[in-house]
């Protein structure tokens, strides 16, 4: 009876393993090296365009294990426009003192379109037009709302590069 059980059990296991590997995910085994180029800020904030960059290239190496490298020798090139920043649209309000409401909240957004293209046979590996992030803030802490608006950016453009491939 255990004989049956545990053969059972190895049966599942080795079953769920290959279930696992056969769902696929993952970059094309030719991919290793990327070259993130600078993106165009379309924006009136000139420090986005760097931080931008800054996070969507740790995103490709860190967290997609691909190695940083130069355009002419990447295997792959990941080019980007920022389209919009909205940093102040107030999302929570308070009663003030002689009938004034006061912001207790806000929140900004961000948004791009990013591609990647394989340098060997012009594929396009990913491609987003209008990807968006928010975060929000409390008023005078703009800098809070960015970092978490990129922090999301960079989950969604991993999530969804992957689900490409």
């Amino acid at each position: 009876m255990h004989r049956a059980i545990r053969s059972s059990i190895f049966a599942l296991l080795i079953a769920g393993c290959s279930f696992g590997f056969a769902s696929g995910g993952g970059l094309p085994a030719d991919i290793k090296t990327v070259a993130v180029l600078p993106f165009e800020n379309e924006t009136s904030d000139a420090t986005l365009g760097q931080q931008v960059n800054l996070v969507v290239r740790e995103a490709f190496e860190r967290r997609l294990g691909l190695r940083s490298s130069t355009e002419g020798k990447a295997d792959a090139v990941v080019r980007g426009r920022i389209t919009r920043y909205d940093p102040d649209v107030p999302t929570s309000f308070a009663g003030g003192t002689q009938g004034r409401v006061q912001v207790t909240r806000r929140q900004l957004s961000v948004t791009i379109e990013i591609e990647m293209v394989s340098r060997k046979d012009g594929r396009i590996l990913f491609q987003e037009r209008a990807l968006s992030a928010t975060g929000d803030y409390e008023p005078g802490r703009e800098a809070d709302g960015r970092k978490k608006a990129l922090e999301v950016l960079v989950t969604t453009i991993v999530d969804k590069a992957q689900s490409q491939w």
